[in-house]
Formats: C-alpha cells, structure tokens, sequence
C-alpha cells in the first residue's frame, strides 16, 4: 500500500457527558428517609 493514498474515515462521535441528575439524588433521600421511619417503627413495636 502506498503512503501518498488518502483514506477516508467518519470521525468518530464525541461523547457527551451525560448531565446530573438532580430528581434522582431527591428520590433517594425521600426514600431514605422513609426507610428510616420504616425500620424506627418495627423496631418498637418489636421491643415493645
């Protein structure tokens, strides 16, 4: 193969950095804190 052939190519697509996702962070407080409440109830209706 020559070196003076020029070859063609797609470039390649940059990839994008994917953005934060603030409702997703909410959705794991709000479920941690109902867990949280979740397990302080079974704990005293176990303990009495």
């Amino acid at each position: 193969m020559s070196d003076n052939v020029i070859q063609f190519r797609k470039p390649k697509p940059e990839k994008t950095p994917r953005p934060p996702r603030p409702w997703l962070r909410k959705l794991l407080s709000i479920a941690a804190v109902i867990i949280i409440f979740a397990a302080a109830w079974v704990y005293f209706r176990v303990t009495g």
